[in-house]
């Protein structure tokens, strides 16, 4: 994970660490050996929480901070160099040399294990963080996909962790830029000054990047948590700590205090700190604030180290530090794969201690035999200026075949990622048909509802259709995402009608829109839709995400729009959901949040159709079962389905209420989707969901006769069929 340092001496790193001392920045030779061993501890951290406690220990905040220190101070260093020429293709070469090599190897691993381990439908996600993780980028593909609502079901990717790395390279190029930039614009100019001038500039950005990460972490901490803008300020911070070291004079006593402390705080943070709901901002300065106080205290400092920075220098801890960076790489794929194998959603202690025990063995043989022999130049002995050897002589060693191999295996992953995302883009195009499928042979929910008879034809969508068969609202971007509080309002089914259904609320709303399209033109009504991303009509004070349980503000803000408006326009009825799953416990209730809906409602007598959610496919406690994966991975209908009685009440929970709210006009499609005694999920050679909670907008469509069958009855708009 942090990768870069400053020089080492050839020498030490042969022999080990020498004895626990500190010169000065300027001295030939310098060397914190401590911070070796702080990166150790920091990536031990990180792998144990990964593991067994499944939380954010802030040890990549800490070796963002170091790395930011490292490689901000050692350009520093070299442009304020008098006389000293800027060349920034060396600088970017010995980053690539140090950074892809191990990478590289690590994601070629893990295609061989994604391909021997996970279903097909997991192959595309890979292909394209592989391709995110090669180019530097994944953080922003993670951030995309996590205010992405229709992905946030999908498993963990076991190349996740690499956000981190991006974050870095983007910094250590913008760095490289600014600092060179500068340099050479004022260089000239400011003089003796240019090193007061880089420390206000660097100020100036870290606290621009500090505002806007809290701006950021308030708005959608899930998407900021990736935010190369938001996290800018912790490598900046470790830049900025570089400018200090010269001129630190504590006492031995205040520095032994200052790195005890230090430790602590980084040894504590994952413990009483929930980083992964509140990183990047303020709470983030404990990790970060605590490394630049660690540097510090053994800052400008001769003789014998404050007693932890003693410790820390010691040759365990440095040799950990020596491999962190493939530990960091190895250990959250070899986790991921093992879950994968499994199926459980953790690890027990003997399991963990087993993935720990691999991942330092991987990363220790990727040390030394990719990571060191690219990264270090072998030093000529005794010659001056060596002889240039032939071209034959030098593809010839070693290090040269080594870096063909890796260059080769890298080419591999791109081509192999690309010629699979293409695949599945073909597999995909026959999809567009999907809505032409006779249900004569693909009868779908009519299977159930009229005892329509099933041929033996391949079930449709197909796992790598499902992923796009989606609501027609979707694709119009007639559904406010996370971010958005606005009401957007779209039309569908007879425009021209006098008669109006408003479908409201969240995704599990929204999917009935297939349906309702197709009875609003067939039988003169239209639909406007007031949807959100994950948020159902409720009057809840903080609503949370479905799923992952993180605190959604802005659903609370868009409810309190959208109720008002949906009083405003006055609809003829107002479609939603009237349930939810228990996760917790078999069955389904109604929120205490929806009553207060239905309390306003009935109040503006607004006639609500209250439709009964969805059946979630979910197990250990509310881990989602994913059918598309299942049934990729080999399962069948039934294997991949769920018991109803584990999804689905006795009883509809919403007829308890029908006559406090009068206006309830309660809508249940389970039997339409679920079987006397059990969920399948391909029903009538059609497949029921798209992931694990969404149905297919194919199964949808089969779904319409039995809806209009229930709406009719309700409202009376035309004689049920």
């Amino acid at each position: 994970m942090l990768t870069l340092s400053s020089s080492r001496p050839a020498a030490s790193a042969v022999a080990g660490p020498p004895s626990p001392a500190v010169t000065g920045p300027g001295t030939s030779g310098f060397y914190r050996y401590d911070l070796d061993g702080l990166r150790g501890v920091a990536i031990l951290l990180v792998a144990l929480f990964h593991v067994w406690f499944g939380r954010v220990s802030g040890g990549v905040d800490v070796f963002l901070a170091l790395s930011g220190f490292f490689f901000g101070g050692r350009l520093l260093r070299v442009v304020l160099a008098p006389g000293a020429s800027l060349k920034p293709l060396r600088e970017v070469t010995r980053l690539v040399r140090r950074l892809l090599p191990a990478l590289v190897v690590v994601l070629a691993a893990s295609a061989v294990l994604t391909i021997l381990i996970q279903p097909t439908t997991r192959w595309e996600t890979f292909a394209d963080q592989s391709l995110a993780s090669l180019g530097y980028y994944q953080n922003w593909e993670l951030a995309r996909t996590a205010s992405d609502y229709l992905r946030a079901g999908e498993a963990v990717s076991p190349l996740q962790h690499i956000w981190s790395m991006s974050v870095q390279g983007q910094f250590y190029i913008a760095f490289l830029v600014l600092v060179m930039g500068f340099a050479v614009l004022f260089r000239r100019v400011l003089r003796r000054h240019l090193r007061a001038a880089f420390v206000v500039l660097l100020t100036a950005l870290t606290v621009a990047s500090f505002v806007y990460a809290i701006i950021a972490t308030n708005t959608d901490q899930a998407t900021a948590y990736y935010n190369s803008f938001a996290r800018a300020w912790e490598l900046l911070l470790g830049a900025l700590a570089g400018s200090l070291v010269p001129h630190i004079r504590w006492p031995k006593w205040l520095r032994a205090l200052a790195a005890t402390v230090a430790l602590a705080a980084i040894l504590s943070c994952g413990v009483l700190i929930d980083g992964v709901n509140e990183f990047p901002g303020p709470w983030a300065l404990v990790p970060v604030g605590a490394t630049i106080l660690f540097i510090l205290s053994a800052a400008n400092w001769q003789g014998p180290l404050p007693g932890p920075n003693r410790l820390l220098a010691t040759t365990p801890f440095v040799t950990l530090g020596s491999i962190a960076y493939s530990l960091y790489l190895w250990h959250w794929p070899l986790l991921i794969f093992w879950l994968a194998y499994t199926g459980n959603s953790g690890v027990n202690f003997v399991e963990g201690a087993v993935i720990l025990l691999v991942s330092g063995v991987l990363a220790w043989l990727t040390t030394k035999l990719v990571e060191d022999p690219l990264r270090y130049r072998k030093p000529a002995a005794d010659v001056v200026v060596p002889v240039k050897p032939p071209l034959r002589t030098r593809l010839r060693r070693p290090t040269m075949v080594l870096g063909s191999v890796v260059a080769l295996l890298g080419v591999a992953l791109t081509a192999t990622s690309f010629t699979w995302r293409e695949h599945v883009s073909l597999q995909r195009a026959s999809g567009k048909e999907l809505s032409g499928l006779a249900a004569r042979d693909y009868p779908g929910a009519r299977a159930l509802t009229e005892g329509a008879r099933v041929a033996k034809l391949p079930m449709r969508p197909s796992v790598h259709e499902a992923r796009e068969d989606l609501p027609i609202s979707t694709i119009d971007g007639c559904i406010s995402d996370f971010d958005d509080v606005s009401v957007i309002k779209c039309t569908y089914g007879d425009e021209s009608a006098s008669r109006t259904i408003a479908l409201a609320g969240g995704s599990h709303a929204e999917h009935w829109i297939t349906a309702l399209d197709l009875l609003g033109r067939k039988h003169h009504f239209k639909v406007v839709t007031y949807l959100k991303m994950g948020c159902p009509l409720t009057t809840d004070e903080m609503p949370r995400v479905s799923g992952d349980g993180r605190p959604y503000p802005k659903c609370r803000d868009w409810n309190e729009r959208v109720l008002p408006e949906l009083i405003a326009d006055r609809p003829d009825y107002i479609f939603t959901t009237s349930t939810r799953p228990w996760h917790t416990r078999h069955g389904d209730r109604v929120p205490e949040g929806y009553l207060g809906i239905w309390e306003v409602l009935n109040e503006a007598g607004i006639p609500v159709l209250a439709m009964r959610d969805t059946p979630w496919l979910t197990k250990d406690g509310g881990r989602a079962k994913n059918p598309v994966d299942c049934l990729a991975d080999g399962g069948d209908p039934v294997h991949c389905g769920m018991w109803r009685y584990e999804v689905l009440s006795d009883e509809n929970p919403t007829l308890e209420w029908v006559e406090t709210y009068p206006v309830l006009k309660p809508l249940d499609m389970s039997d339409a989707v679920c079987r006397p005694d059990f969920c399948r999920v391909v029903e009538g050679n059609v497949l029921v969901y798209h992931d694990s909670h969404h149905f297919s907008s194919t199964y949808m469509r089969s779904m319409a006769p039995e809806l209009g069958r229930q709406i009719a009855a309700v409202t009376g708009w035309w004689v049920p069929q």
